[in-house]
């Protein structure tokens, strides 16, 4: 009898676990979820602790949202015994920050703590993550819950460090060495990450897809959990897995 990869669920860059109850679609399926250590600043340390959650399992698929998905490439790079398939959401290979707001707000983030981290730093950071279709989600999303899910699961030193850690990284060039089936799951709009980013990983994950979102934005697994859990689905019954 064939069983199941667990689905292995890699947190955005907030940091906190998964909701899994929210993901209908892939109830009938063997699924966990962690949260990311908020003092460490270098991708391929987030890797080694990936990789020390899921040593216990004999096959598993990463599932990996924006940032989630930057760690879940990381880890795929190294091309572990155990990784069946890969689902990317809103990833990326290099730092995908152009906005002069963001990078400055980035370069001065570890020197304000406190209530300009709170008011300001993750003001702007809401706003970069919001889409025009947010309040047309299942479960209506804005710019306030955003900010308020980062105030409570995001310690200013977890964001400084992840910020860190994107700075310079660049996995372009590894994505050759990624050989399972991969699913970029793309929203519609998004002004954070932008539509290059998602090309670059399709141009260079030979078994890769992708499906675009219609009408959903980079908070669309928060927005959209029902439709967003459909097409991992589908995803993973084209892949056999």
């Amino acid at each position: 009898m064939k069983t199941d990869p667990t689905l292995v669920m890699i947190p955005c860059f907030a940091g906190a676990p998964w909701q899994l109850d929210q993901l209908s679609d892939l109830q009938g399926r063997p699924m966990r979820t962690l949260r990311l250590p908020d003092d460490v600043c270098e991708l391929e340390t987030l890797a080694d602790f990936i990789a020390d959650q899921v040593k216990d399992l004999d096959s598993y698929v990463l599932v990996g949202d924006s940032y989630g998905a930057v760690c879940s490439i990381a880890v795929a790079t190294r091309q572990p015994t155990g990784l069946k398939g890969l689902v990317l959401s809103g990833g990326f290979a290099r730092n995908p920050i152009t906005s002069p707001l963001l990078k400055t707000l980035a370069a001065l983030a570890p020197f304000f703590p406190g209530p300009f981290y709170r008011q300001t730093t993750l003001r702007v950071h809401a706003a970069q993550l919001a889409s025009s279709f947010d309040k047309e989600g299942e479960i209506p999303w804005s710019t306030g819950k955003s900010r308020a899910f980062f105030i409570r699961e995001t310690p200013h030193r977890a964001y400084v460090n992840r910020m860190r850690s994107i700075g310079k990284m660049d996995y372009t060039v590894q994505l050759k060495r990624i050989e399972v089936p991969t699913l970029i799951l793309t929203p519609a709009q998004d002004r954070l990450i932008g539509k290059e980013a998602a090309g670059t990983l399709l141009n260079g994950i030979k078994d890769s897809q992708e499906v675009v979102m219609p009408r959903t934005g980079h908070m669309f697994r928060f927005s959209h959990p029902g439709a967003y859990s459909r097409e991992i689905r589908k995803f993973l019954e084209r892949a056999s897995l």
